[in-house]
């Protein structure tokens, strides 16, 4: 039973029950088309809830990421805000730990659908989980005059308040909630840190390759609204985009997102040209947590992030010498100081590995160690299992971990990035500290500190290291 009336769901494997697809809250279309998230409206007698529900529109991942990072079933449609839940005790009174999982997909793209993402390994482990559906792109975080901003994050905190609702029906306890995210779910996460609203919702977050340095300063949110807008021939308005029929929005977003990509302009873009992200939560600045937030934090990254962007699209050998020494300024890195220091232990390494360690540093790695020394008792890992694809070139990218979080290997839309063997053990590690981290807040290794930098190393032999790449941490001191 729910606020809203009585879900049926499906018992699986393991004694795993499911219940899929249930609204967290109103269609955002229509006459709350680019407003915050209403209350679901109620039904009579029992609602099915064997099946995923809509996912949120978006345009496609362009070639080859459609095949490496799969979006999901059940759909696109209108009623989008929906989540799902695995539990090993459905009823009243069960007092579970929680999870509730924000998918990536650069704010754009991505859906709570995904098969990688079922949640039977964290129920079957004693964990209620919970995965949610958000708007994306221009409906979730396009800054729009005539609408609030970060309308993708208000229906986050919206699914985190049915979940203080309801979640003890489903067996799970209301006050041991932790909120786990990946990329852009992860970097969302990193703002509701901070945000007023979703204090008390959520004790403990978990965030993967993300943290609190991925945002729009309103003047460049200002010109990416302007640049869509004229994609479309209308003025920046909620009003002018809610005419314009999906069909021609999606593919205008999705060019907008391929531009910037090619033309990384701080003119055209602003603070979106160094991480080529048009959609991103709209802040005046960079806001860390601090103590006084009131949640314990699992916080990483993976060794090798950038790859899964530079390797399947072939940028990793089209690299050069400038090429690197120009990111390395827009990063705001001395070039000649910092290759010294990542050639230290890289002689051999082409311009593009270089620049795959550089970027991801900015990108994920430093960020996460800014996130975990603002807050006292954080946990690190770093994620450096090394997958075989594209003749192992691939390596420890973005998304590698997720199959091993879900525990959840045989899948096989985790194919195509990992291969047909990963090591399951390695999955029992990563899988099981997460679980260890919802049900207790210790996931097995020392706290994080500016004295020791402990830091979990997940690989196929996992242990803690302190202060790994001690030299390359350094040089971002002041800088990021």
């Amino acid at each position: 039973m729910t606020r809203q009336g009585a879900v049926r769901g499906r018992m699986g494997d393991e004694g795993v029950a499911s219940f899929l697809g249930i609204p967290y809250a109103a269609p955002p279309f229509g006459p709350r088309r680019f407003r915050a998230p209403a209350a679901p409206p109620s039904w009579e007698g029992v609602r099915e809830a064997k099946a995923y529900g809509p996912t949120a529109p978006k345009a496609p991942y362009a070639p080859p990421f459609d095949t490496l990072i799969p979006e999901g079933r059940g759909g696109d449609g209108e009623d989008c805000l929906n989540l799902n839940v695995w539990t090993p005790q459905p009823g009243p009174n069960g007092g579970l730990p929680v999870l509730v999982w924000l998918h990536g997909g650069g704010f754009a793209n991505g859906s709570s659908s995904a098969s990688g993402y079922d949640g039977s390994a964290f129920a079957r482990d004693g964990v209620v989980c919970v995965t949610v559906n958000y708007r994306l792109g221009t409906d979730g975080f396009l800054s729009l005059d005539g609408a609030p901003d970060n309308r993708g994050l208000l229906d986050q905190i919206a699914a985190l308040e049915w979940v203080r609702e309801n979640i003890e029906s489903f067996g799970g306890a209301p006050d041991r909630v932790t909120v786990f995210g990946e990329s852009s779910g992860a970097m969302g996460i990193g703002v509701l840190l901070g945000t007023e609203r979703a204090a008390g919702l959520f004790g403990r977050a978990i965030l993967q390759s993300g943290a609190a340095h991925h945002f729009l300063r309103p003047a460049t949110a200002a010109l990416i609204a302007a640049r869509l807008a004229e994609y479309l021939g209308i003025e920046p308005t909620a009003e002018r985009f809610a005419a314009v029929p999906l069909a021609e929005l999606l593919p205008a977003q999705a060019r907008l997102r391929a531009e910037i990509g090619r033309r990384p302009d701080p003119e055209l873009w602003g603070d979106a040209a160094l991480n080529v992200m048009p959609f991103e939560p709209v802040l005046p600045g960079l806001a860390l947590p601090g103590p006084e937030c009131g949640v314990q934090l699992l916080v990483g990254s993976n060794r090798e992030e950038n790859r899964l962007f530079m390797v399947p699209t072939g940028r990793m050998d089209a690299i050069t010498e400038e090429r690197l020494r120009l990111a390395l300024t827009a990063y705001g890195l001395d070039p000649d100081r910092a290759l010294a220091v990542y050639r230290a232990t890289r002689p051999q390494a082409s311009p593009g590995e270089l620049l795959d360690v550089v970027a991801t540093d900015w990108f994920y790695r430093i960020p996460a160690v800014r996130l975990a020394e603002a807050v006292p008792g954080s946990r690190l890992y770093e994620f450096a299992w090394r997958s075989p694809q594209f003749g192992g070139r691939l390596g420890a990218c973005h998304a590698a971990e997720l199959g091993f979080v879900f525990d959840n290997l045989r899948d096989p839309s985790y194919a195509a990035m990992l291969g047909n063997c990963p090591p399951q053990s390695l999955a029992d590690t990563v899988h099981g500290a997460w679980v260890a981290f919802a049900t207790t807040g210790d996931p097995g290794w020392a706290p994080y500190d500016r004295a020791a930098r402990t830091t979990m190393i997940f690989d196929e032999e996992s242990a803690p290291r302190q202060d790994p790449r001690a030299r390359e941490r350094a040089l971002w001191e002041g800088v990021r």
